[in-house]
């Protein structure tokens, strides 16, 4: 086991916590104000982690916090004399969650990337209906406009989470039905759903990871999360956005150059986690078969 004095993980923690303020804290503020932002508060409600648990930093499996009170106090860590440490016992608690993410990142890595959706999702999710996912935003084409973009174009959503907000009128246009039991079939790593889900897995590695790999795909999954609205049917100009219009040529052609770079971004993120993942999974074999 590696041991930390509080003078090594105290500047470690504290570096964590500021690189993760720069999003925590207007998302903070903007909840004083009653205030929405479509493209930074998806992250914390869609994915379900706090700022706070944001903020956090972990040392993972492994590592020994000495003079830590602050970890000592949460469930997922025990104390043994003046060394606090993320509880090895727990992992077993997680042993078939990590064996389907492996499974994931392992099918998904190895699948060649599409790059033809040009991210209709987001159309599809209010074609031919009365409401919209953003109220504050207004539809760039108006209603009548959206519904013409989706209906002239083939849509190719791979992603089930994405197609489960799809309208019903939307819903029979896609390429094919998907359903939870098509994830493993069907996820690709040009989606950048898949990209930003990254994020998700990431963060329910904790605390048996580092918590650092967590804010990487925090980061990356926020960029991923401006061009996917930059390409929606939502005026998003007055969010400091230019709008990606995929209905034109030029627009379709924007959409495949930035999808193609956050894949290649993502690819070592995906890669770092499979290793992760890997690593966790041996590590509960291993005291499986000590026990």
């Amino acid at each position: 086991m590696t041991r930390l004095t509080r003078d090594q993980w105290g500047p470690r923690a504290e570096r964590h916590r500021t690189r993760a303020a720069r999003w925590t804290s207007r998302r903070l503020e903007r909840s004083l104000r009653g205030e929405k932002h479509p493209v930074e508060d998806f992250l914390f409600e869609y994915y379900n982690l706090s700022p706070g648990q944001l903020e956090r930093w972990h040392p993972g499996l492994g590592t020994g916090l000495v003079d830590a009170p602050e970890y000592a106090g949460l469930g997922a860590y025990v104390t043994t004399g003046d060394v606090t440490t993320v509880d090895p016992a727990r992992l077993d608690r997680r042993v078939r969650g990590l064996r389907w993410t492996r499974d994931l990142l392992q099918v998904t890595t190895a699948r060649e990337p599409a790059f033809g959706c040009f991210g209709l999702h987001e159309w599809a999710m209010v074609h031919r209906s009365e409401s919209v996912r953003h109220p504050q935003l207004s539809l760039r084409l108006g209603a009548e406009g959206t519904s013409r973009v989706v209906e002239s174009h083939r849509i190719a959503c791979s992603h089930v989470d994405a197609f489960r907000f799809f309208t019903p009128a939307a819903r029979p246009l896609n390429a094919w039905p998907l359903q939870r039991a098509d994830q493993l079939r069907r996820e690709q790593p040009g989606c950048l759903h898949v990209t930003m889900d990254l994020y998700r897995i990431a963060f329910r590695m904790l605390p048996f990871i580092e918590a650092t790999v967590v804010l990487d795909a925090f980061e990356l999954a926020m960029e991923v999360r401006r061009t996917d609205m930059a390409a929606s049917p939502y005026d998003v100009t007055g969010l400091g956005i230019e709008p990606i219009a995929i209905e034109t040529g030029e627009g379709k052609a924007e959409y495949v150059r930035r999808q193609r770079d956050l894949t290649e971004r993502a690819a070592p993120l995906r890669a770092r986690l499979l290793g992760l993942c890997e690593d966790l999974l041996a590590r509960a074999e291993r005291a499986g078969a000590q026990a």
